[in-house]
This record gives C-alpha cells, sequence and structure tokens, in this order.
C-alpha cells in the first residue's frame, strides 16, 4: 500500500511495488498486457547485435514478448529493484534518468516508452533522448495515457478505487496529449502514427472478478484514454 506521505508519482512507489511485476493477477497486470500489445509493433531484428532500449522497463515486462526477434535488450530505469528483476529476464540494466541517458547517439534500432511518458516531468527532454539515441531507420514504439478529462476519470479515478494497491501512481497533469507527443517526434525526424487501444472489456471483467489470465490490448477509434505510437526515424 503507498505510504500516505507520498506524492503523486512518486518513483519510490515502484519499491513498495516490487513483488508484483511478475506475479499473476497483479494490480501491475496492465503493464504487462500492455506490454505484449507493444511487442507487436516491433519488427524482428534486422542486422546482427541490433539493439532494443526500453525506456522506463520496470521489472522487465517486455522481455518474454520479443525473445527470439534478435535485439541485445537493454532496460533504463531509475528504480534499483526493478532493474534487478529485468535483468533476471534477460535485460540489459541501465540505472538512469530517461532525460539524461548514458548512451551514444544511434545506438539503438529500436526505442520502446511503455507507460513511460504520462510520470515524465520534462516530456520534451525524454522525448529528444529517445529520438537522439535511435539510428536512422530506427522504430520509436510506445503507449501512453491520453490528456483529456476521461482518461483521468478512468486511469485515476476508476482504477484507484478498483485496485487501491496503485492509488497515487499517476499524476494526471502529466498525461499527454496526443498531437503534443506527435509534434515533439517530428522535431527530431520521427513521423510518429498513433492510435486508440483499450483492454478487450469482456476479458477485463472476467479478469477484475477472477484475477486470472491476460487480457487482450485491442485498437479502438478513439485516442481519448490510451493510445499506442509508433514511429521510423528519417534517413
Amino acid at each position: 500500500m503507498r505510504s500516505a506521505r507520498r506524492a503523486r508519482n512518486d518513483p519510490g512507489q515502484y519499491d513498495e511495488l516490487a513483488g508484483e511485476w511478475w506475479r499473476p493477477g497483479s494490480p501491475l497486470s496492465m503493464l504487462y498486457w500492455l506490454a505484449r500489445a507493444r511487442a507487436r509493433l516491433i519488427p524482428p531484428a534486422q542486422r546482427p547485435g541490433a539493439v532494443l532500449v526500453d525506456l522506463g522497463c520496470g521489472g522487465g515486462l517486455l522481455a518474454p514478448h520479443i525473445a527470439g526477434k534478435g535485439y541485445v535488450h537493454v532496460g533504463v530505469d531509475l528504480i534499483a529493484s526493478g532493474l534487478e528483476q529485468a535483468a533476471a529476464h534477460d535485460v540489459v540494466p541501465v540505472r538512469a534518468d530517461v532525460r539524461r541517458l548514458p548512451l551514444a547517439d544511434g545506438c539503438a534500432d529500436v526505442v520502446s516508452a511503455g507507460e513511460l511518458l504520462e510520470h515524465v516531468p520534462d516530456l520534451p527532454a525524454v522525448v529528444a533522448e529517445a529520438c537522439r539515441i535511435l539510428r536512422p531507420g530506427g522504430w520509436l514504439v510506445l503507449d501512453t495515457l491520453a490528456d483529456t478529462a476521461l482518461s483521468r476519470l478512468i486511469a485515476v479515478r476508476l482504477a484507484e478505487a478498483l485496485m487501491p494497491a496503485v492509488r497515487g501512481i499517476h499524476d494526471p497533469a502529466l498525461f499527454v496529449d496526443p498531437r503534443r507527443l506527435r509534434r515533439e517526434c517530428a522535431r527530431h525526424g520521427v513521423a510518429l502514427d498513433v492510435r486508440g487501444v483499450r483492454p478487450a472489456l469482456p476479458s477485463l471483467a472476467r479478469w477484475l472478478v477472477s484475477r486470472r489470465n491476460p487480457v487482450p490490448i485491442v485498437p479502438t477509434f478513439s485516442t481519448a484514454i490510451l493510445y499506442q505510437g509508433r514511429g521510423r526515424k528519417g534517413t
């Protein structure tokens, strides 16, 4: 349970949730479902030694979904407890601030930013760094929460009522307008396409009762709550 003294979006909350990354039925299960959906946007590696940099990797939930695609999987996060679990899933751990990555220009064939951007106080800096380390022709893939009243209602008020363990994990003031995100990416040579996604509702209803079985993430017509982005850096 989150300490009453913690502010919203305090990274230390992930230490309190360290045992939840891989536990079936965990309140972090949504992150696992989203990682599986994000992995479908990632093509197989096109060269030996290709690198995927996973920003905000947490416990390494993307790892099983890209296994076999041919990447060296590098995970970047601030939280040591998450990085320890990511390393146990064959992720190369890097403890760093995503606003100042200790990685070379153009080192990554793919940059993944899963459920990260709605947690960062300086969106332009994080987008700039993600695009800086991406090689020409490389792919940026992401998912995040939209800056709308509906998103705040669903992802904060409703989610926290259903799962008190994640209370305070989001600061809705940091949610991201997809139009703004596309503009920031375009400034750095990445033409980002976005589409709305959501959990499959019948599966989600069953999961809320049983806390069993993964829930598919499916496309939807609206980007008003949750959306994916995919874009290729110009050559």
